[in-house]
């Protein structure tokens, strides 16, 4: 049974990722590196900063010291900030998906986003009462493909009276998904995951248990179905 729906965030309700690939692109630069945009979607989708930033040093060899990669989250968070003042479009399809499904479920997120920027950005949209529960790179250690975060959400979840008794398990949860990695992470938790083709071609995602190019096309009832 479906009792239970987990979002990511960024490409998945927002249309942040061409904003966060530019500051990492910036971040990239300055210390004289490219990193093109196929790369980006390619290889960093779906981490969190901490792991792009760590992954962007590793990769061109250099050592990246604790302080050092902290001044460089510092940096990013904000000039993110101040990017995303006045807020950023939903997703088509989104919001309309969200106030329909919250009728029938409980709603989380699991971002490897900040929870301040996730909530600022859901209440400019008007959205932020419709989550119970949220999972953050606040929340954890490791990034997607690790499934930590969605766990994390999990266990959140199983806090709520109506999730408690009987307890929710992770085969009664629905994650959604833009990222070949975050798909690999849902899968991981034990969760079935949709993907929707917002961020990479169908091809790359063809793991997940579903997929579907928007919200429009996305028949929950069917997706429902398959949980009973």
């Amino acid at each position: 049974m479906l009792r239970a729906i987990i979002f990511d965030f960024d490409g998945i309700l927002v249309d942040s990722e061409p904003l966060i690939m530019k500051l990492f692109q910036e971040m990239a630069a300055r210390e004289g590196w490219a990193l093109s945009e196929e790369e980006y979607y390619r290889d960093y989708l779906a981490l969190d900063d901490r792991a792009v930033i760590e992954h962007l040093y590793r990769t061109h060899g250099h050592s990246l010291s604790i302080a050092r990669r902290d001044e460089l989250l510092a940096w990013k968070a904000h000039a993110y900030e101040e990017i995303i003042h006045d807020g950023l479009p939903s997703i088509p399809g989104a919001a309309e998906f969200i106030l329909s499904a919250a009728r029938h479920f409980p709603l989380a997120i699991a971002s490897g986003s900040l929870r301040a920027e996730i909530e600022h950005l859901l209440e400019k949209l008007g959205l932020r009462e419709e989550f119970a529960v949220m999972a953050t790179a606040d929340d954890c250690e490791r990034s997607k493909p690790d499934p930590e975060i969605y766990l994390k959400a999990l266990t959140r979840l199983q806090e709520l009276p109506q999730l408690h008794e009987p307890l929710l398990g992770a085969g009664e949860c629905l994650a959604i998904e833009d990222a070949p990695l975050g798909v690999v992470a849902a899968q991981a938790a034990g969760m079935k995951c949709l993907a929707l083709v917002h961020s990479r071609p169908q091809a790359e995602l063809q793991h997940a248990d579903w997929v579907a190019h928007q919200f429009a096309d996305v028949d929950l009832e069917i997706i429902r179905a398959a949980f009973a």
